[in-house]
């Protein structure tokens, strides 16, 4: 873990300090919640640690398995038993657990619902995030942030833009949330980003379906007064583990044979059937024009190619990027900010010859080794991420292309300068099932917390799929040129739809299917040839998905050799998609602690980048004089372009600095008696270290300054100034 933090610290110029990394590197599995009861019983937590280790592992046997059956390689029997063995280390877990509560009569420290109910806490407490509309009783999948919250979004957006946009000099865009019907039509979202849902066949009311059954039997098992028997715990849990896989009329049956009702009402279930999660809506006053809200922020950046091409003088490659809020109608939001309805992605679309995906600014992340969980480590036995160097994972084909893993070194990197764990983060390798059928690979940055891994970003090679549906559906030309260096001679294929064949047939449609054919690559054109030349007739699919069958003489086709100065090609795309709320989830976990001897005193430890106030100024006690030069410091701190906070309360000064810690504010500055009547220093004070020492006034806004952009760590100012012993009630 050490040699990660390094590792990111040098090729991102940041300074790491000790007390920092010291507390990452005592963060436990499932939070960062500290242990601190000197009583606790650290066999039976250390057993907790290794069932819900076990669990995991088996987890991603079984999906490994139920890839291997869809792809034959596996009998239903083998996957059958891994779901039993699940579901007895689930009870195991469960077990451990409970013997824990029993010895010690707390929550162990590795229980989830613990960490997240006191995260929770202090996340509403403090007004990082809280639900929408409650005087109004809130409606699922909204949430407001308030001033903290708000400010660490902010930062983290900046962050990501200059990391990003800035070092790649990406284009920058910004397109409208409303989005007319016929771009979701020709991406594929009107016709197939679907849930399952089933309704109060009463009421009316909605509910996704998977939900409901997990629901319905997490509550079964639950049921201590009608306890079930073995066989039927076992087979309630295997179904559980495969709920999310369910097809509509698997899901009917498992909804039926449990006898799930509606919530709240008992009410009898409709058969679940497809809903679309988009938002729809109308534009215009007469409302005849359909539109939805978007449900990502990619496909502006597609429709608008053309124009950046032209923009960035016709070369490639170059990346667009855009930041944004996209809409999911969810049936059933939960788990925090985690799955909602309205939320920020920031997406790029790096287009590319499909030729050659090699990336310039390759070296640069070549050798970090961010941990990856490659299709055959998620297919072999051990189901464990490993570090890899991403020059060696290019180089034996494990991720497709330079210009993906470069996206994936620079992911890692952020990751590490907004304060994610580096050790509880990976990149999973999607499985040949779950790829779309036009990718060339696709990776996912996940991140571990206490809803288990989380996907935070999509990183994929989508080929040239996003261009040419676009293209097919607005019948405008989005290609790219490339210009040879010196004409050559090639071989090229010459398609020639003969007209009067195709109007006789196909009438109408005769201008569809002479584009369709013309569009071919030479690979399906020639594959054509080979049907028409043996006298068989070939179906052709146009972009609208029509399907015409065509027959000889309907179209020639041949090989010339022909003197070409350069050449025409749909470029292909490599997306790295960014969901912002699901980032400051995982960080909000990575970085919430107790105070070592008093769990009651919770700090948010972010790195000062994100940290929603950089710092506060603390008058020792209220006077006049002491006052005055709190707020010369703050308008200094101002003038730095440091957020900050005077807190001029009563309070001592050790309750002021518990209520800044609990908000993430990194450095505290107390003006006292010395500041103005003896040698002009104060105190500034370090979160996590919670060391002081004392600056001239003149130099600490500066000094912050130089912590928060990480040209100096709190070591090195330490060393630089005298230390302040912490008076008995500071603290």
């Amino acid at each position: 873990f050490a040699k990660l933090l390094r590792q990111a610290g040098t090729l991102l110029g940041l300074r790491f300090a000790a007390p920092v990394a010291g507390r990452l590197r005592r963060g436990l599995v499932c939070g960062g919640v500290q242990r601190t009861g000197a009583k606790m019983s650290e066999q039976i937590e250390k057993e907790i640690q290794e069932a819900q280790e076990a669990v995991t592992k088996q987890g991603d046997t079984v999906r490994s398995l139920k890839a291997s059956l869809k792809d034959g390689k596996a009998e239903k029997a083998e996957v059958d038993a891994a779901i039993q063995k699940l579901a007895e280390l689930k009870i195991t877990l469960e077990a451990k657990q409970k013997e824990f509560e029993k010895a010690t009569g707390k929550v162990s420290t590795q229980s989830k619902e613990a960490l997240r109910a006191a995260l929770a806490g202090v996340l509403e407490r403090r007004m990082f995030y809280i639900p929408s509309f409650k005087i109004y009783g809130s409606v699922a999948g909204f949430y407001d942030y308030g001033p903290p919250g708000c400010a660490i979004k902010q930062n983290m957006t900046q962050v990501w833009r200059n990391h990003f946009v800035l070092e790649e000099n990406m284009l920058e865009v910004e397109c409208p949330a409303v989005t007319p019907e016929v771009v979701l039509k020709a991406s594929g979202h009107v016709d197939r980003f679907t849930d399952f849902m089933v309704t109060d066949a009463v009421t009316g009311e909605c509910f996704r379906a998977d939900h409901l059954l997990e629901g319905h039997l997490e509550a079964l098992l639950e049921d201590k007064k009608n306890p079930l028997s073995p066989e039927k715990t076992k087979e309630i849990r295997e179904l559980l583990a495969g709920v999310g896989e369910l097809k509509q009329d698997s899901m009917a049956a498992a909804l039926k044979e449990y006898n799930v009702r509606a919530p709240g009402t008992g009410n009898e279930l409709s058969p679940p059937f497809p809903f679309n999660l988009m938002f729809k809506t109308s534009i215009g006053p007469k409302g005849d024009m359909v539109g939805y809200l978007r449900p990502e922020t990619a496909q502006g950046i597609f429709v608008n190619f053309r124009d950046l091409l032209y923009y960035n003088g016709g070369k490639l490659p170059f990346a667009a990027a855009q930041i944004g809020n996209s809409y999911r109608n969810e049936i059933s939001p939960r788990a925090g900010l985690l799955r909602v309805r309205e939320f920020t992605q920031a997406e790029i679309e790096h287009f590319v010859n499909g030729d050659d995906k090699s990336h310039p600014k390759f070296e640069s992340v070549a050798d970090l080794q961010p941990l990856l969980y490659s299709r055959a480590l998620q297919m072999g036995e051990e189901k464990k991420a490993a570090p890899m160097s991403l020059r060696e994972a290019v180089s034996r084909g494990i991720i497709a292309n330079e210009t993906l893993a470069y996206f994936i070194g620079r992911t890692w990197l952020f990751f590490c300068k907004v304060g994610v764990n580096p050790a509880r983060m990976r990149f999973r390798q999607h499985l040949q099932h779950e790829m779309a059928h036009y990718a060339t690979d696709c990776w996912d940055g996940e991140v571990e917390t206490t809803y288990g891994w989380v996907e935070c970003v999509g990183l994929a090679d989508r080929s040239a799929y996003d261009l040419k549906a676009h293209s097919g559906m607005s019948k405008i030309d989005l290609t790219a040129f490339e210009k040879f260096p010196e004409p050559r001679m090639e071989e090229v294929v010459r398609v020639a739809p003969n007209n009067k064949q195709l109007g006789a047939v196909f009438k109408k449609d005769q201008k569809a299917v002479k584009e369709a054919l013309e569009g071919l690559s030479d690979t399906a054109a020639m594959e054509l040839k080979a049907k028409l030349d043996a006298g068989e007739a070939y179906t052709l699919t146009t972009c609208e998905g029509q399907s015409f069958e065509i027959k000889p003489g309907m179209v020639e086709i041949k090989k010339v050799t022909e003197k070409v100065t350069g050449k025409t090609y749909t470029p292909s795309v490599i997306e790295p998609s960014f969901g912002i709320g699901r980032i400051m989830y995982c960080m909000f976990e990575h970085s919430y602690y107790t105070r070592e001897g008093d769990e009651t005193r919770a700090v948010m430890g972010f790195r000062p980048v994100v940290a929603p106030t950089k710092a506060t100024v603390f008058p020792l006690v209220q006077k006049p004089a002491l006052n005055e030069l709190a707020t010369r410091i703050s308008r200094d701190l101002t003038a730095a372009g440091l957020s900050n906070l005077i807190d001029t309360t009563g309070n001592t000064i050790g309750k002021r600095y518990a209520r800044t810690d609990e908000i993430g504010v990194p450095f505290a500055i107390t003006v006292d008696f010395s500041s103005i009547e003896g040698d002009g220093s104060v105190t500034l004070r370090e979160r996590d270290s919670m060391a002081q020492i004392r600056v001239p006034q003149s130099e600490v806004a500066g000094v912050i300054r130089a912590l928060v952009d990480d040209r100096t760590t709190w070591a090195e100012v330490a060393a630089k100034y005298p230390a302040q012993k912490a008076q008995a009630d500071d603290e």
